[in-house]
């Protein structure tokens, strides 16, 4: 069943729509530091259960701090429908999920995301991701319309299956990790090669055809101008551990001389 068109202005409009979009990563665990980000001015942040300090026992906390400032997406441990669903019913917005490679794995996962009809998961309406009990029966289909769905390329087989993941109703941005797609393409780290530099630009291909955003994770601002020329839209700077790391070395670089 094809998927209703996103609310104007929900982040999944605005990624559909092509706009570009900046956010970062809440890896900490940390309430304060989700908070310190969300009123930073990001378009979106992503709270990270994968490779974060935090769990999903800090998961409510740290969706609470951000608030309505920005949008908050989770990136849950994998990609099962448990894991999706409490992220979902905590109050995420949408969902980042990891390690899939293929069209048939995307398409088993994409359900989990949305309630029925549309997809499987459970409904409760008195949870915060249905707006605790304040949406009516009528309504659901509003909440599904907004999920947005983002599924990672980490690997050469998702880059080879790009095209076809873009191509799936409910894949909203496909997602670059810089640091895995370079070491499982046995080239740790070198951004410039150009066969990166050709997955990189077989995803932008695949997303621009399917009317989705591609999307990266930078290590700095500076980055951004290299990855905008390639076609990336959706484009995360750093976390919150990278900003702390980076501020608190320059204050010790400064007052060292």
């Amino acid at each position: 069943m094809p998927l209703q068109p996103p609310p104007a202005g929900s982040l999944r409009a605005r990624a559909l729509a092509g706009e570009t979009l900046y956010g970062s990563f809440v890896s900490g665990g940390s309430a304060i530091h989700a908070e310190l980000l969300a009123r930073a001015g990001f378009d979106w942040l992503i709270v990270d259960l994968e490779h974060g300090a935090g769990t999903e026992s800090e998961l409510m906390g740290q969706l609470h701090a951000i608030g309505d400032r920005t949008t908050a997406i989770v990136r849950p441990q994998s990609g099962e429908r448990l894991r999706i669903g409490r992220a979902l019913d905590l109050g995420a917005a949408g969902i980042m999920v990891p390690r899939l490679e293929t069209a048939d794995e995307v398409r088993e996962t994409l359900p989990y995301l949305r309630y029925p009809p549309e997809g499987v998961r459970g409904l409760a309406l008195a949870t915060r991701g249905a707006q605790l009990g304040e949406v009516a029966h009528a309504d659901i289909a509003q909440l599904n319309a907004s999920v947005v769905g983002v599924f990672q390329v980490e690997s050469p087989l998702a880059v080879e299956n790009a095209a076809e993941i873009a191509a799936l109703d409910g894949v909203d941005v496909l997602f670059v990790g810089p640091t895995d797609l370079s070491h499982a393409m046995g080239i740790p780290g070198r951004f410039d090669e150009p066969a990166f530099v050709e997955a990189l630009r077989t995803v932008t291909r695949a997303t621009e055809q399917a009317g989705k955003a591609a999307a990266i994770l930078l290590r700095t601002a500076a980055d951004a101008p290299r990855y905008l020329d390639l076609g990336y839209r959706f484009i995360g700077i750093g976390s919150d551990l990278n900003f702390v790391i980076d501020g608190a070395r320059g204050v010790v670089q400064a007052v060292r001389g």
